[in-house]
């Protein structure tokens, strides 16, 4: 073999390799879009033909209260809309309201938080409230109930802060 043939062989093969290398990181940038859509999920969170359901809860619901949630939902009053009642919010956990993409939580008996539900990461909606934390569904990042900061990650930013009234037994953004 002559030493130019043997030089074209070796650039080849470097052209090889660094082509797979860079497939390589390609895919693992894929892995963790930072796209602003869920990977297949809707504005409200849900998969391809999930069917819309009543608000998200982190603890058992009776139906009954679920439906009467529902129908409160996007009430307007006098000092913004109707959430939900005080009472169906569970102490150390809390509710989402999808239609609204905000979720409120009561981390000791009486005090009100409320926070967007869309994730700081990719734009997801977190869709559920369990041991202390709101979740996302879509790469796992969670946050504090007690003032939104992330808990873990990917999400880079806590939620922000949205204003309630608890008047009366009702829930109301502002």
């Amino acid at each position: 073999m002559t030493g130019e043939s043997q030089q074209d062989q070796r650039a080849t093969r470097r052209g090889v390799l660094l082509g797979v290398g860079l497939v390589g990181v390609g895919g693992a940038l894929a892995g963790c879009s930072t796209a602003a859509v869920p990977y297949d999920a809707n504005e409200q969170g849900q998969a391809p033909g999930e069917k819309a359901a009543a608000p998200a809860v982190s603890s058992p619901m009776a139906s009954g209260q679920a439906a009467g949630m529902a129908q409160g939902a996007g009430t307007t009053g006098t000092t913004g809309t109707l959430l939900g009642l005080e009472k169906d919010i569970p102490v150390g956990g809390g509710m989402v309201f999808m239609d609204h993409k905000v979720v409120v939580t009561q981390p000791a008996k009486g005090v009100f938080k409320a926070f967007s539900a869309v994730c700081t990461h990719v734009g997801c909606i977190c869709n559920k409230v369990a041991n202390g934390t709101i979740d996302c569904p879509c790469h796992g990042s969670e946050f504090k109930i007690t003032d939104g900061a992330v808990v873990t990650g990917p999400a880079p930013a806590p939620l922000a802060s949205r204003t309630i009234t608890v008047t009366d037994g009702k829930i109301m953004l502002e």
